[in-house]
């Protein structure tokens, strides 16, 4: 099968993820971030991870941010955008995702990865995979990663325990 190639764009957008992951790991939640791009490129909302700070255990990045955008957007804006993740989205995200009608997602840190950030990285490898999640749902939404794995492996270091 082949896969979408990345775009310059994609690279970009995927840093800004990168750095709400950054942001949200400053602020004691998860390190996790991501945005939303519309179909011109343009940044709709970005956003990270607030499990820690709201006592929200859903409060993934990717899930708060699909459902402010879709609050406050609505479902044609978001019909066909771009969803940038720090890391491969978990199944409960791939799938909010699909629910958004979202037409990419492009990802950094694959979920197999997390495996080497310790107990709760390694419970998050365990996860069904983003591209199996999306393609179960069906529909048409390509999935593009992993990318800028260095970059986005260093929000993670250090965080998780053993």
């Amino acid at each position: 099968m082949d896969l979408p190639e990345p775009t310059f764009d994609d690279v970009t957008h995927l840093r800004q993820a990168i750095h709400q992951a950054s942001l949200a790991r400053a602020r004691g939640d998860h390190p996790f971030g991501a945005c939303l791009v519309d179909d011109e490129g343009r940044l709709l909302m970005e956003g990270g991870n607030t499990v820690v700070t709201s006592g929200d255990g859903t409060a993934h990045a990717e899930l708060a941010l699909l459902s402010r955008a879709m609050r406050e957007l609505g479902r044609d804006r978001v019909r066909g955008a771009t969803l940038y993740a720090s890391t491969e989205p978990c199944s409960m995200c791939a799938g909010a995702a699909r629910w958004a009608g979202i037409g990419r997602v492009v990802f950094g840190t694959p979920q197999e990865e997390m495996a080497g950030f310790g107990s709760a990285g390694a419970q998050s490898a365990r996860d069904i995979r983003c591209r199996a999640v999306l393609a179960a749902a069906g529909g048409e939404v390509q999935v593009v990663g992993p990318m800028l794995q260095t970059e986005a492996r260093k929000v993670h270091e250090g965080f998780w325990p053993d």
